[in-house]
């Protein structure tokens, strides 16, 4: 195709809201612009003046499905910038909490959103139960987003928006009676986990783009603490808003980044990418073949790394729960006072990050917080540039699907 333009007015299967306006005159892209549509919200604005306490569940609403996400970063800049150290039990917690957004929130993506354009169909609504490929992918599904939706539930009260994690600590205990059957559950979703990793193995997507890697890690890809790698560089987790650099794109209604003034990418492509030493050893072992694909610079193989992420958290959430034993203990007390704090972690869709002054009385002065999406907006669009361009063969719709 010599000259046509390609306008995708809402992107489907993705979280949020976006579009894509593409031109291309004489064979070459001379417009690719990718646009999250949806409006400001300006939760930085509205968390002025709101209470330390009450503000990790006020920001937690920014994302429906990874709101967890943004309920621990958010607790973990409150603690920083009030000197709160957490007990090891609430660490673990934690850790489980999130452990189970991955796997609910990676399942969502890979089942829900993905793998009907796999399987070449419009929606997942769409594959017949009557054959046994489709009808395995259909019990899959729900089989593994049940299981991070009950270990969440667990956890902190609720699979989003949880109610028991909390400054200090948290609000209500999960009952260990119930770790059994959890452990029961996720050991059960683990053939089903196998079957994904192997879809993704074996997918024929493929686009390499040179990109930096930017992503938390700890010795055992906890996802909550380390410090942030940037291809071999390590940098302290503090320091992560001074090397974000702000991109204004001015027909987005997001605000994009660079870091350290270069195009980066976060994630599970990221993660994977830069630790996957540190997996889990069954999933190591389990998933050796499709490890060997790692590092790669095909951003679709960033679906595998989620599908190889859900066996990770499941095979460390197993460990955890095995050996875990609830002891009775109430949130580290809050003394209010001034103080800068930031947290960093890594949410289903890359590096997560807040910035909070708050005053001697506990009250928000300012905030800063930045998505993984906004990270990755810049790099989303180049992709795309760089896929047009290398498949200009191709007729429009299937451009567009593919896109």
């Amino acid at each position: 195709m010599h000259d046509f333009d390609l306008n995708i007015g809402e992107l489907s299967k993705i979280e949020g809201k976006a579009s894509l306006t593409v031109k291309v005159e004489n064979e070459e892209v001379k417009e690719c612009r990718f646009k999250i549509d949806e409006f400001k919200r300006f939760y930085t604005q509205a968390i002025r003046g709101k209470d330390v306490l009450a503000l990790p569940q006020l920001t937690s609403r920014i994302c429906g499905t990874c709101s967890n996400a943004h309920l621990l970063c958010a607790i973990k800049a409150v603690e920083d910038a009030l000197q709160i150290k957490p007990s090891e039990q609430t660490e673990i917690l934690r850790k489980l909490l999130n452990f189970g957004l991955i796997i609910r929130d990676h399942a969502l993506h890979l089942y829900i959103f993905v793998m009907p354009d796999i399987l070449r169909v419009d929606s997942i609504l769409e594959l017949d139960e009557n054959n046994s490929q489709e009808h395995q992918i259909l019990d899959d599904a729900f089989a593994v987003k049940s299981a991070g939706n009950n270990l969440s539930k667990v956890m902190g009260g609720r699979s989003v928006h949880a109610p028991f994690p909390a400054v200090g600590g948290f609000t209500k205990l999960p009952d260990q009676k119930l770790f059994h059957s959890l452990v029961k559950e996720l050991e059960n979703i683990r053939p089903a986990v196998l079957r994904l990793i192997k879809i993704f193995q074996e997918c024929d997507f493929h686009l390499e783009r040179d990109t930096d890697y930017v992503a938390l890690i700890d010795e055992e890809l906890s996802f909550l603490k380390g410090c942030i790698i940037k291809n071999e560089e390590t940098i302290a987790c503090q320091n992560y808003g001074i090397y974000l650099d702000k991109v204004v794109i001015p027909y987005s209604h997001a605000v994009g980044y660079k870091f350290m003034d270069r195009i980066h990418m976060t994630g599970a492509l990221a993660r994977l990418n830069l630790a996957s030493d540190k997996l889990n050893i069954r999933t190591k072992e389990d998933a050796k073949e499709a490890l060997k694909l790692f590092p790669s610079r095909n951003i679709f193989h960033n679906n595998l790394a989620q599908a190889i992420e859900i066996l990770h958290t499941v095979d460390r959430s197993v460990e955890i729960l095995s050996s875990l034993s609830i002891k009775d203990e109430k949130p580290v007390p809050i003394v209010r006072k001034a103080g800068i704090g930031m947290g960093v972690t890594e949410a289903p869709r890359g590096t997560l990050y807040y910035k909070l002054s708050i005053d001697e009385e506990g009250k928000v002065i300012n905030g800063d917080i930045v998505v993984p999406t906004g990270q990755n907006q810049v790099g989303i669009e180049r992709s795309i540039y760089e896929y047009i361009k290398a498949n200009l063969n191709k007729n429009k719709d299937e451009l567009t699907n593919e896109i």
